[in-house]
């Protein structure tokens, strides 16, 4: 039975609490000796500091009956046993069972899935080993040096956050990527390739994707045209269901791959989409990543909520939204080699938990999810920290960084650390008017000028603020950090009662631009559309 959550008693005392939490200055809650060991939880080689953030222990305590009273026990033994947790689709969500353990069977609608996951595992690793070893190479018998990967959201952002994060762990292999449809990044990608040692692997689950089809097909007419069209089975692999459409792409059979309809795009990373991560990094790194994810799904469906990771996440999540009216959220990554995370994030948040209505249709009366966004932390420091220090937006913060260095210059890692620290206090503790003014006096400033700066100094503070630290960035670290997101995202989407494993918002967009495209060909066309349109048209047609 459906029960709206913001009607339920735990959600209306967690109102009635904030309200008071509101009138407390974080800074105010700093200074208890206790705090740290009483809001901060280490599991997994991960340690997640929230000190920072906006609640106390009766917060805290809350919002666990919250969690308790959504059910969210049951509702995660729902999600890894396979039950129907996407009721829009009707079917399970099933991407934990990509990074489960073969050996340990897990039965749905009368089948064990890890045969089949065990077999696609095995195909892909011998596939990557063939690569790497030149068994499998081009059409002139070369092996391949540089790996294009076409697809877009899932079948992109994963894997380009992925190798890009593991950079250090990479083989001899150049992996490019290509996902937008403008057709600069197919035509910068192959004007610096050989393409008798290019190998493009297509992501498409229904190989239908206007995008990414779209750039396939031109990375196949420039095979062909430098190649022949005889070369084209050798440069081609495809991770896909649609064997038709392979077979008239010329996908040659041996080098395709699949994904199940259990599988969203968004959690599509542990697939055989990993397979251009699993070519940058090599079959033992890619299966550290997938242990990595692995350990996180014990840790989600064994440990209690207040040593919980991803529980934690979520509730201080919903805490922010719905109970401190917090819309947005920044993850700030202090490694250059995550500075695509947040990227990677923002579907995997918005496209899941972006919904307006229950699971059972009825239209919510509370905020779902928040404007996710980001960049590494230094640089960021020059750009938007502003904003967020003195700026009018409340911003709630993910400060995320690895103690190790992820390249040859610790004390550089160190100097990262220090300014990842400082920024989570600063944006906590802010500075108020009685410490900008004996600043200012101390430094000899004169008064009236004094008085005309004071105000520009100030620094309100109280910005809710967690730090995720782990010991190093490598391959099962990355598999941790990306469940640990993934799991959080499904506790938010119990606490709000929405569905968070379909996307029909995606959709609509897709259909007008299939509608569209014929009349951008020739605007000359373009009489049945709406008027707006027909005038941007118009405007094509004068200026092409």
């Amino acid at each position: 039975m459906t029960l709206n959550p913001s009607l339920t008693t735990a959600w209306e005392a967690l109102s009635r609490h904030a309200a008071e939490e509101r009138a407390i200055h974080v800074r105010d809650l700093l200074d208890d000796p206790k705090r740290f060991a009483q809001f901060s939880c280490e599991a997994q080689g991960m340690l997640l500091d929230y000190t920072r953030q906006r609640l106390d222990a009766r917060a805290l305590e809350l919002l666990h009956d919250l969690a308790a009273n959504a059910d969210l026990s049951e509702r995660i033994e729902a999600l890894l046993r396979g039950d129907t947790v996407n009721n829009t689709e009707r079917r399970p969500a099933l991407h934990t069972a990509l990074r489960r353990d073969a050996k340990r069977p897990l039965v749905v609608g009368g089948r064990d899935l890890m045969r089949d996951v065990a077999a696609e595992r095995a195909k892909l690793d011998a596939f990557v080993r063939g690569v790497h070893s030149g068994a499998i190479g081009g059409s002139t018998a070369q092996p391949f040096r540089t790996i294009v990967n076409i697809g877009i959201g899932g079948s992109d952002l994963g894997p380009v956050m992925a190798v890009e994060a593991l950079a250090c762990f990479r083989r001899d292999l150049e992996v490019r990527f290509v996902s937008n449809i403008d057709g600069c990044q197919i035509a910068d990608v192959v004007a610096s390739c050989d393409p008798a040692r290019t190998l493009f692997v297509i992501c498409s689950k229904t190989f239908t994707t206007l995008e990414t089809m779209t750039n396939a097909r031109i990375a196949r007419e420039w095979i062909a045209e430098r190649l022949g069209s005889a070369a084209l089975s050798k440069h081609f692999a495809a991770v896909s269901t649609n064997h038709k459409a392979m077979d008239e792409f010329g996908v040659n059979p041996d080098y395709r791959f699949t994904m199940w309809d259990w599988v969203g795009g968004r959690y599509s990373i542990w697939s055989s989409i990993g397979l251009a991560l699993a070519l940058a990094v090599g079959t033992e790194h890619f299966k550290a990543f997938l242990d990595g994810g692995a350990a996180i799904d014990e840790h989600f469906a064994s440990a209690p909520f207040a040593q919980n990771l991803p529980v934690l996440l979520g509730l201080l999540g919903a805490w922010n939204v719905n109970f401190l009216g917090t819309p947005s959220h920044a993850v700030l990554p202090y490694d250059q080699r995550l500075h695509r995370f947040p990227a990677y994030l923002q579907q995997l948040e918005m496209e899941s938990n972006g919904k307006r209505v229950h699971r059972d249709g009825k239209p919510v009366d509370h905020a779902t999810g928040p404007v996710l966004w980001g960049e590494p932390g230094s640089n960021a420091q020059h750009s938007f920290f502003q904003l967020l220090h003195q700026g009018t937006a409340d911003v709630a913060m993910d400060f995320i960084a690895p103690v190790r260095a992820s390249n040859p210059y610790q004390e550089q890692q160190n100097l990262a650390l220090a300014n990842c620290f400082a920024q989570a206090e600063a944006f906590a503790r802010g500075q108020t008017e009685a410490q900008v003014r004996s600043e200012l006096a101390a430094k000899g400033v004169a008064s009236a000028e004094l008085e005309a700066l004071v105000p520009h100094k100030v620094h309100p503070g109280n910005r809710a603020c967690s730090v995720l630290l782990f010991q190093r960035l490598d391959p099962n670290t990355l598999g941790k950090l990306i469940a640990l997101y993934e799991h959080k995202v499904y506790v938010q989407s119990v606490l709000w009662d929405i569905n968070p494993f379909d996307q029909w918002g995606v959709e609509l967009g897709k259909k007008l631009a299939d509608k569209l495209a014929p009349a951008v060909r020739d605007p000359g066309a373009a009489g049945s559309q709406p008027p707006g349109v027909r005038g941007l048209l118009e405007y094509v047609k004068r200026w092409r």
